[in-house]
């Protein structure tokens, strides 16, 4: 299984965890075990439960140190890093600094990659699906990319990277916005809302940004409107 292959998932965790296929043996429980934890936490969080994502991620954590392989943890902490991204957060990936030193070069460049430190970065080292963003030479090509991206939580990740770097417009933001409500994550979507209202403020456009403070308003109500 190439390194390409291992990357194409939404994150870089679930597909390297299970590297056991195409013929050879199951993967072992731990990694079962690893990968289950690890797809919760990333949904709980999307969807606005950190407390239980963050159960779920030690769990990850403590069937990875069951192998003591210090660079899947890395990944996993990365994973992590990543979906954070995703909803505009981009503080300091502090789970996977204090393991970068057995990294693999692919988690290396791709934790350049969420910092926007793209200069000089080898894209045949990140996620396929980003090779068009990485290849795009103006701001207009970037976010056709980013528009390109069939996987939605890469999508939203390539997304906040855009506005990371200022160069996210009106239509990017409502892709990404479209994009998590679609899933219902809850958290990316308040994120961009949050965002989208700036924007509609700063311009004086009082009509979408009412629209919008309803559509935030909606999302905070949460369970309020079941039946």
């Amino acid at each position: 299984m190439s390194t390409r292959a291992l990357l194409a998932g939404a994150f870089a965790v679930t597909a390297f965890l299970l590297a056991g296929c195409g013929g050879k043996p199951p993967p072992a429980n731990w990694k079962m075990d690893a990968v289950s934890q690890l797809e919760y936490a990333q949904q709980r969080w999307l969807e606005g439960d950190g407390r239980a994502a963050e159960q779920a991620l030690g769990k990850a954590r403590a069937d990875i140190a069951r192998s003591g392989r210090v660079d899947l943890l890395a990944r996993a902490e990365l994973a992590a890093c990543a979906v954070r991204v995703a909803s505009l957060d981009f503080s300091p990936c502090d789970g996977y600094e204090r393991l970068a030193a057995d990294a693999a070069a692919e988690d290396r460049a791709y934790v350049r990659f969420l910092a926007g430190d793209w200069n000089g970065l080898d894209a045949r080292l990140l996620p396929a699906h980003y090779a068009t963003l990485m290849g795009a030479k103006e701001d207009a090509a970037a976010r056709r990319a980013v528009a390109e991206i069939q996987a939605p939580l890469p999508r939203l990740v390539a997304a906040a990277l855009l506005f990371k770097t200022s160069r996210a417009d009106p239509a990017t933001l409502a892709l990404a916005v479209d994009t998590a409500s679609e899933r219902g994550w809850r958290r990316p979507l308040l994120a961009w809302l949050e965002v989208s209202l700036r924007r509609a403020q700063a311009s004086a456009d009082t009509d979408a940004a009412a629209r919008i403070q309803r559509r935030i308003d909606l999302v905070l109500a949460g369970n309020a409107v079941r039946p």
